[in-house]
C-alpha cells in the first residue's frame, strides 16, 4: 500500500505531503489544475524517465519521497534482499532530479539504479490510464493473472518443480558427456598420469615430514665431522705416533724424570704433565665415543633427498602443490574411472533427463488443461462486468498457445494473451491496439474487478477512467472502482461526480497564485467541503442548492 507521497519542487508544486489509506482514494480538481503533475511525481518515485522540465523555476532541483507498506510475503521484499537492502514492514523511495535532467534514486537510503527502481514499482504499483497502461497491457503477465484467477498456485508449483528437476537432470547428463569426452581426449596421458604417480605413491603430509628429515640428517652430518676434525687433532699425524698431543706429553715427562734427584718443581711439573695426560686421554675416549653415536647413515640422507625432489617434480610437471599430489591422483582416477564406466552412467542419466522430461510434460499438460478450462470462466465473467461500463459488444478473448520447446519454462508450455474485440465481426487483438482511450481504461477496470483477489500489486492507480461517460455509466465505474478497493488500494482522477462520491479519502486539487507564481495546491476534505466539491462536479462553476441537494444523494447512495 502507498502510505505517503512527498513532493518538492516539482513544477507548479512547491512543497506537498500526503497520506493515503486503504480503499478508494480519489482526486478531483478542473481541468489544468496539476492532477498530472501528481502521477508524474509518483511515476518518478516508480522509476519513470527524469526529465529537468520537472524541477520547479528557479529551483536547482527536484525531489519526491514514496513509503510503501507491503504484506510481509510481498515480492518487493524478496526483490530487495537480493539486492542486500533491507526493507522490513516499510519501503521508503526516494528520487532527485536535477536542473541537467540527471536523477539520483534511493531504495531504504541504499543508492539504487533506475532499472531496479522500475522493477519495484511494477511490483507496488499499477497505473491503468487512457494513454500509458502498465500490467495488465503486459501480455507477459497474463498467465500468472489467469492462474490466480483459476487459483491454479498448487499445479503451477508442481509445474515449476517438475522444469527444475527436468533442466537438473538435463544439466548432470551434459556435464557427463562432457566430461568423458574430455577423458577420451586425454585418455593415453591420463593413464600414464595415474600409472606414474600410483608408483609415487604421494601420502598427504610427506613433504614436510621428508623436510624436517632431511634438516635432522644434515645437522648430524655436520656434528659428526666437527667431531672426527676435534679426534684428529688429538691423534698422531704419522706412523710413528708424532705431532700428537699425547706424544708431546709423553716425551716431556721423560725429559724431565733423567733430572735426579728431583726438586720440588720437578715433581710438581711432571704431576702436572701426568693430569694432562690423563685429561687428554679422558677426552679421546669421549669424542670416540661421540663420534660412533654421531655417525650418519649417508644412504638414508640420499633416500630422504630422492624421495623429496621427486615428489616436487611430480608435482610441478602437474601444475599442482606437493601437498594436493594425492589429491590430484584421486581427481586423475575419478575421471579414468568415469572413462572406463561412462558409457553406463551417461545412458542412465540420459534416461532419468527423458523421465524428468516427461514428468515436466505431464505437468505442464495439466496447467494447460486447468488454464483452458479457466480461461473460459474468465471470459465470461468480464463480460459481465463490460456491459453496464458502455462496452456491452466489447469481448475478451484468451488465447492460450503453445511455445516451442526452447521456450518452455517454469510457468509452463503456453502463451497466454488477454485479446478483445470491441465491435461485433471485429478480430480479436491486443488490449492496447484495439481499445481507444476511455475504452481501454474501462476494460482494464472490468479486468481488476474480476481480477482483484490474485493481484500481487497492491495499489492501482487510474487516471480518468471515465473519460467520456457520465450518468449511469459513470455509476457503475464508481461502483466497480469501490469494489476492486475491498481488495487493493486504489487511486483515481476522476472528473465524475459519481465515482468521486464513491470515495474513502476525497482530495481536491487546485491551481492559485502566490506572489507572482502559479502554485498547485492538494487539499484533502472533510465532510462539508467534499460536498462542495462534488456539487461543483455537478453543477459547474455556480453551485446551487439543488447541485449540493444531488450531492448529498449521491453520497448518501455511496455510503
Amino acid at each position: 500500500m502507498l502510505a505517503s507521497l512527498s513532493i518538492r519542487d516539482v513544477v507548479l508544486i512547491e512543497r506537498l505531503d500526503l497520506h493515503f489509506g486503504p480503499g478508494l482514494s480519489v482526486l478531483t480538481g478542473e481541468t489544468g489544475a496539476g492532477k498530472s503533475i501528481l502521477l508524474d511525481s509518483l511515476g518518478l518515485a516508480l522509476g519513470q524517465r527524469a526529465e529537468a522540465g520537472m524541477v520547479r523555476s528557479g529551483q536547482s532541483q527536484a525531489g519526491v519521497v514514496a513509503v510503501f507498506h507491503p504484506p510481509a510475503s510481498h515480492p518487493a521484499h524478496a526483490l530487495l534482499a537480493e539486492q542486500g537492502i533491507e526493507s522490513e514492514d516499510e519501503i521508503v523511495v526516494r528520487r532527485i532530479v536535477t536542473t541537467d535532467g540527471r536523477s539520483r534514486a534511493f531504495v531504504n537510503d541504499e543508492p539504487v539504479g533506475v532499472a531496479l527502481l522500475r522493477r519495484l514499482g511494477a511490483l507496488l504499483v499499477e497505473v491503468q490510464g487512457q494513454h500509458d497502461q502498465v500490467g495488465l497491457a503486459d501480455p507477459a503477465t497474463h498467465a500468472g493473472l489467469l492462474d490466480a484467477f483459476g487459483g491454479l498456485d498448487a499445479r503451477r508449483n508442481a509445474v515449476a518443480d517438475a522444469y527444475r528437476a527436468w533442466r537438473g537432470a538435463e544439466r548432470a547428463l551434459r556435464d557427463a558427456q562432457e566430461a568423458i569426452a574430455a577423458a577420451q581426449r586425454d585418455e593415453e596421458w591420463l593413464r600414464h598420469a595415474v600409472q606414474e604417480l600410483n608408483d609415487l605413491a604421494p601420502v598427504e603430509g610427506e613433504e614436510d615430514a621428508l623436510a624436517s628429515e632431511r634438516q635432522g640428517l644434515q645437522g648430524s652430518e655436520r656434528r659428526a665431522e666437527a667431531i672426527a676434525s676435534s679426534l684428529s687433532e688429538l691423534q698422531p699425524r704419522d706412523r710413528r705416533g708424532g705431532g700428537a698431543p699425547a706424544a708431546a706429553l709423553r716425551n716431556a715427562a721423560r725429559a724431565l724424570e733423567r733430572l735426579t734427584p728431583a726438586s720440588e718443581e720437578v715433581s710438581a711439573a711432571l704431576a702436572a704433565l701426568a693430569a694432562a695426560q690423563d685429561a687428554l686421554a679422558e677426552a679421546e675416549n669421549v669424542l670416540e665415543r661421540l663420534m660412533g653415536d654421531a655417525q650418519p647413515d649417508p644412504r638414508r640422507l640420499e633416500h630422504v633427498e630422492e624421495r623429496l625432489f621427486a615428489l616436487r617434480a611430480a608435482a610441478r610437471k602437474h601444475l599442482v602443490a606437493v601437498v594436493d599430489l594425492p589429491a590430484h591422483l584421486a581427481s586423475l582416477k575419478e575421471r579414468l574411472a568415469n572413462l572406463d564406466a561412462g558409457t553406463g552412467r551417461v545412458a542412465a542419466l540420459d534416461a532419468a533427463a527423458k523421465e524428468a522430461r516427461a514428468a515436466y510434460v505431464a505437468a505442464a499438460g495439466a496447467l494447460t488443461a486447468a488454464r483452458r478450462e479457466h480461461a473460459e470462466k474468465l471470459e465470461k465473467a468480464v463480460v459481465r462486468e463490460l456491459a453496464p461500463l458502455k462496452l456491452d459488444r466489447a469481448r475478451l478473448h484468451i488465447e492460450i498457445a503453445p511455445r516451442e520447446e526452447s521456450a518452455w519454462g517454469p510457468d509452463g508450455q503456453d502463451r497466454v494473451t488477454f485479446l478483445v474485440t470491441t465491435n461485433p465481426g471485429q478480430k480479436p487483438g491486443q488490449l492496447a491496439k484495439i481499445a481507444s482511450g476511455g475504452e481501454l481504461s474501462r476494460l482494464m477496470l472490468a479486468l481488476k474487478v474480476v481480477l482483484a483477489r490474485g493481484s500481487p500489486v497492491p495499489t492501482l492507480v487510474f487516471d480518468e477512467v471515465d473519460s467520456g461517460i457520465g450518468g449511469a455509466t459513470a455509476a457503475a465505474v464508481g461502483e466497480r472502482l469501490a469494489r476492486v478497493a475491498e481488495r487493493l488500494q486504489v487511486l483515481v482522477v476522476t472528473h465524475s461526480p459519481q465515482v468521486a462520491a464513491r470515495g474513502a479519502q476525497h482530495f481536491q486539487v487546485a491551481k492559485g497564485v502566490r506572489g507572482d507564481r502559479a502554485e498547485t495546491r492538494v487539499t484533502p476534505l472533510e465532510p462539508g467541503a467534499r460536498r462542495e466539491e462534488i456539487a461543483r462536479m455537478l453543477a459547474g462553476e455556480r453551485v446551487t442548492e439543488a447541485a449540493r441537494a444531488a450531492a448529498d444523494e449521491l453520497l448518501a447512495g455511496a455510503a
